[in-house]
């Protein structure tokens, strides 16, 4: 990646911080990793296991632990931090903020507002949308291009609705949520009765309630309620490629990677974490703190704070002796085998 960004602003980032080094390039070029930093990059120690590499690194900045007792190379300065990471990232943001900056307010002429609709003046509605009659849209809101904001749903303020973002009828958004491209919420839940032999459609008349901070990837679908709510709660991130069934509840600051599937009626607490490509069954109840490993099958209650891995899931532990047993089968068996031939 490469930017133009004065040294001077980003040192003011972190007036607080200790700095060690000085350096006479004024202007940092670009983001690089240890390894692959030039002169005029920005880098940093995040993890402990390329502490090696910051000997050799090239960059101008870099941001280490604030216990990296080794001193800056020449031209070099060192910003220590408690989490370089986190510093990055507030780096991260500085410099999406000069590449992205807010759109100006107001509504695009090609976009569609019905007369009913209410759009905050700083508002920013982008090409070729459409918000429905008696939706509402809060001060600082920005949506992109080709978003559907349907009929008596809510926008709250300082939202960043991503390009495509479809968001149905009488859905309710926060404040500071982030929709990346491709969203859809409250498109109507998967449920079906069979009788006679015909899957009959059953209607589905709830809303979907997400809740402020939240942030969703791109082409995730959060189905609207069979009845009441589906609730994504305060502060929760959800990756790309998500399925989060009808009726589902999910709690505050959880986490959940791509392409999980959430069947109806679950109910997530506060503070999970859960790995790409999970899948859970309907009307469960996921405990807080629960950790739930990448492509693990969920089909029971799980207790908070557990660590589950493996299809059907178990505790991580039993599931770890359980995978180095089965791959020492083929041994046991050719063991048997002999003792067999013996007889």
């Amino acid at each position: 990646m490469k930017f133009d960004l004065k040294l001077k602003e980003i040192l003011g980032l972190f007036a607080q911080a200790t700095t060690v080094g000085s350096c006479n390039i004024k202007n940092l070029l670009g983001v690089s990793s240890l390894a692959e930093a030039i002169p005029g990059d920005v880098s940093f120690l995040g993890n402990p296991k390329y502490k090696h590499e910051v000997s050799g690194c090239k960059a101008s900045l870099v941001l280490v632990p604030i216990d990296f007792d080794r001193d800056p190379q020449a031209n070099q300065i060192f910003i220590k931090l408690n989490d370089p990471s986190h510093g990055l990232a507030i780096i991260c943001k500085f410099i999406e903020n000069l590449m992205y900056p807010a759109t100006a307010a107001g509504v695009h002429p090609t976009a569609f507002v019905e007369d009913t609709a209410k759009v905050s003046p700083s508002a920013s509605i982008g090409p070729f949308c459409y918000v429905g009659k008696e939706a509402s849209v809060g001060e600082g809101t920005q949506i992109s291009s080709h978003c559907h904001i349907g009929v008596a749903t809510s926008v709250g303020k300082h939202c960043k609705i991503h390009p495509g973002v479809k968001v149905l009828t009488r859905c309710e958004i926060g404040n500071h949520v982030i929709l990346n491209a491709g969203v859809v919420i409250g498109s109507e839940g998967y449920g079906f009765e069979q009788v006679k032999g015909e899957n009959i459609k059953t209607p589905h008349l709830g809303v979907v309630i997400v809740e402020d901070s939240v942030e969703i990837g791109a082409n995730t679908c959060i189905d609207r309620a069979r009845f009441d709510k589906s609730l994504i709660g305060c502060g929760t991130k959800i990756d790309n490629l998500v399925q989060v069934g009808h009726n589902v509840k999910i709690g505050k600051d959880c986490l959940i990677v791509a392409q999980v599937g959430i069947a109806g009626s679950v109910r997530m607490e506060d503070q999970v974490i859960v790995g790409g490509q999970a899948g859970f069954a309907g009307h469960l109840t996921i405990g807080k703190g629960a950790r739930i490993a990448g492509q693990a099958g969920i089909t029971k209650d799980v207790e908070p704070g557990t660590f589950l891995k493996g299809n059907p899931a178990l505790p991580v532990q039993l599931a770890h002796r359980l995978s180095i047993l089965q791959r020492k089968l083929p041994d046991l068996f050719n063991r048997f085998a002999q003792m067999e031939a013996k007889k």
